[in-house]
Order: C-alpha cells, then sequence, then structure tokens
C-alpha cells in the first residue's frame, strides 16, 4: 500500500509562485510510475493538469502550460510542481496522483491554494 502526503499549498497573491510537494511512502509494486497533478476548483470537476511518465516525460493543461513544471527525484518518491505566474483562477484543492504500471492508482490526501489579493 502506497501513500501520498502533498505539502506546499497556502494563500499567494496573484503573480506569485508557489511549489507544491507529494511525497510516496510504503510499499509498492513494480512498474512504470506515471505522477500526475490534478486540481479542483470552487464547483468545478477535478481536471489533470500535469503530467510525468519515466525520466522526463511531461505534458501539461493548456492552462497551466508555460507556468507550471512538474518534476520528480531520481528516487520517485517525491514528485513537485512549481507554480509561476499564478492566477485567482488557480484558486483549488490540488491532488497528487500516482498510477503504477497502469493498475494501481494513488490519491494523496489534497492541498488548498489560494491565489487572492
Amino acid at each position: 500500500q502506497v501513500q501520498l502526503v502533498e505539502s506546499g499549498g497556502g494563500l499567494v497573491q496573484p503573480g506569485g509562485s508557489l511549489r507544491l510537494s507529494c511525497t510516496a511512502s510504503g510499499s509498492a509494486s513494480s512498474g512504470i510510475r506515471r505522477w500526475s497533478w490534478y486540481r479542483q476548483g470552487p464547483g468545478k470537476q477535478r481536471e489533470l493538469i500535469a503530467s510525468i511518465i519515466g525520466a522526463s516525460t511531461t505534458t501539461y493543461a493548456p492552462s497551466v502550460k508555460g507556468r507550471f513544471t512538474i518534476s520528480k527525484d531520481n528516487a520517485e518518491n517525491t514528485v513537485y510542481l512549481q507554480m509561476n505566474s499564478l492566477k485567482p483562477e488557480d484558486t483549488a484543492v490540488y491532488y497528487c496522483n500516482l498510477a503504477i504500471g497502469g493498475v494501481w492508482i494513488y490519491w494523496g490526501q489534497g492541498t488548498q491554494v489560494t491565489v487572492s489579493s
């Protein structure tokens, strides 16, 4: 069983930056790991905003491309989301997701990001 714990959320002014972290603990099956960040804004559905698989293959939602960067450590225990040029519409609960071998799916508890002046 794998546990994911996110950190780094908070209140930031428009144009500011935050860095989210998600650390995995526990035993996990072998297989290709795909790390992702999702977010769910007020009254909105949860949306996929960034993923990383393998050494450095990344994908981003159009709404965050060029502003957000997903990365991970070499041990693949921690994934990061660097968020720059934050906008009020980025306000959401951000969730970490880990998929192993396309079969095992794990979620973090979520961390609140609020962008407001």
